[in-house]
């Protein structure tokens, strides 16, 4: 079946799936560029640079090394490290603040990809049922009821059918890989700040 056919079977369900498709595809490029550019660096080798940084008295070292991580767990240790010398609740509550803030960075047009990963197969199943509706009043307008009339007419409707998996089975896997991505990056954030404030606890006694 070529395009032009494909289009003509599915109507304006075919046009509204093949939009969601390019946005979700829009979304899963950049949101994987994003990730991929925000974990060039590993949290256990940057912790161990910070360690050595604090231990060393050397915290504008740190903030430099920080800075230039680029990496949602360097940004929290970042906040953190600024406020050196202020009490712990106060550097508590700037990491918590940045680890939220980082989050709604990572989590950007992610629910829109879930979205349409769980409208899609509907919208297709739609386009079918409008199809198989437009089938049978067209076999009852010309009064053929051959087998080959009923069939064909079926197999055009459930185009949409196809269409709908082939748009919704991509978005939900990348949505799931994208919120197990999340999950590593929120964790790595935590544990950071947990770290930073042991080591600024030591630095104090």
């Amino acid at each position: 079946m070529g395009f032009a056919l494909l289009l003509k079977s599915g109507g304006v369900t075919i046009i509204v799936l093949i939009a969601c498709s390019i946005f979700s595809l829009a979304i899963i490029i950049e949101r994987l560029l994003y990730f991929k550019s925000r974990s060039k660096v590993k949290r256990i080798n940057f912790m161990k640079q910070i360690k050595n940084n604090l231990q060393n008295a050397e915290l504008n070292k740190a903030l430099e090394v920080s800075e230039a991580a680029n990496t949602p767990f360097s940004q929290v240790v970042h906040s953190g490290l600024k406020l050196s010398g202020h009490n712990e609740t106060v550097i508590s509550n700037a990491m918590e603040r940045e680890i939220t803030v980082e989050t709604n960075k990572l989590e950007r047009n992610i629910s829109i990809t879930g979205t349409i990963g769980s409208i899609a197969v509907y919208i297709g199943l739609f386009g079918t049922v409008l199809g198989i509706i437009r089938a049978f009043h067209d076999i009852s307008s010309t009064g053929s009821g051959e087998l080959n009339v009923v069939t064909r007419g079926i197999a055009e409707a459930l185009v949409c059918t196809a269409a709908g998996l082939a748009v919704a089975v991509p978005a939900v896997i990348f949505y799931n890989y994208f919120i197990k991505k999340i999950d590593d990056f929120i964790a790595d954030m935590e544990l950071s700040a947990s770290e930073v404030m042991d080591l600024m606890n030591t630095k104090r006694k």
